[in-house]
């Protein structure tokens, strides 16, 4: 049985009773979250009442819609489940044949001057930006990094939709890899998914804002990690960290902030942007160490 708000009181989901907020129901006017919001023609629809709308022809009208204006879909981990197996599989084949991890790091250059480099990013093994963001050696690094994949991804995913934020993740990856490669020492051998998890950790906070849902607790876990990284013999990425960072909240950004007339121009147009300075960076960069 439900309580009558106080009259003085901000509404409250009906759905989420612990979340606050001013968007109604265009059909029963209950209170509903943004969780909880379907795009409809007009404002927004609960869950209940598109449900309830069945095969009509109003339901068929307007499908329901993401923040991002993906269509909603069933199960809203589909990708961020595969890209787990994807970082498990790699982490196993590593774990199998130790030797495959040489194949798969990122490494600017190898071996050092004055040898003359055979291997590496400015040898022309560009693949090394994305392979080395699905790849791990220790437990602990595989570890931390899929449990932030979890616990992020599963609202980023649901927030964009299937598409957006697989290129979301996928260029916030090779992001973080670029920019290890302009900073770091060339003979530096780099690996894992911080990068793309920064990624997240740019959007989520980019969707928090736009939801506006209390930042205090992302901000504190971002800058945590943070820290951490810059903390002298963490042994970490930091350039990495940086880059996915910056890549996903631009990104993320477009993708929640996009007109709606122009929508997908302005979210894949960003997407195709960032990807222009990831690849004219890279060249810049391999022309130096070349």
């Amino acid at each position: 049985m439900e309580q009558a708000p106080d009259a003085q009181q901000v509404p409250r989901c009906y759905r989420h009773p612990d979340r606050e907020t001013g968007v109604h129901c265009t059909r029963c006017e209950r209170p509903i979250c943004p969780d909880c919001m379907i795009s409809a023609s007009v404002g927004f629809q609960c869950p209940e009442c598109v449900r309830g709308a069945g095969g009509g022809s109003a339901a068929r009208a307007a499908a329901p819609r993401t923040i991002a204006g993906a269509t909603v879909v069933g199960d809203t981990r589909l990708v961020t489940k595969i890209l787990i197996g994807i970082n498990l599989a790699v982490f196993i084949a590593v774990q199998v044949r130790p030797a495959l991890l040489n194949d798969l790091v990122l490494i600017g250059s190898w071996p050092p001057a004055p040898w003359t480099a055979t291997e590496g990013v400015a040898e022309g093994e560009w693949y090394r930006l994305l392979t080395s963001a699905f790849t791990h050696e220790e437990f602990w690094h595989i570890g931390f990094n899929l449990l932030n994949l979890w616990l992020l991804g599963g609202h980023v995913e649901a927030a964009l939709g299937r598409a957006r934020y697989l290129a979301l993740y996928l260029i916030s990856g090779i992001a973080g890899s670029t920019v290890a490669y302009l900073l770091e020492a060339p003979a530096t051998a780099t690996l894992g998914a911080s990068g793309a998890v920064f990624g997240l950790f740019g959007a989520t906070a980019v969707l928090m804002r736009r939801q506006n849902y209390d930042m205090r607790p992302i901000v504190v876990l971002l800058v945590i990690s943070m820290v951490f990284a810059f903390s002298p013999g963490s042994n970490v990425s930091w350039q990495a960290h940086l880059g996915g960072l910056v890549a996903g909240t631009v990104i993320a950004y477009a993708m929640v902030h996009a007109p709606r007339e122009r929508r997908a121009l302005v979210q894949y147009g960003t997407c195709a942007l960032v990807l222009a300075v990831i690849v004219l960076s890279t060249l810049l960069r391999t022309v130096q160490l070349t």
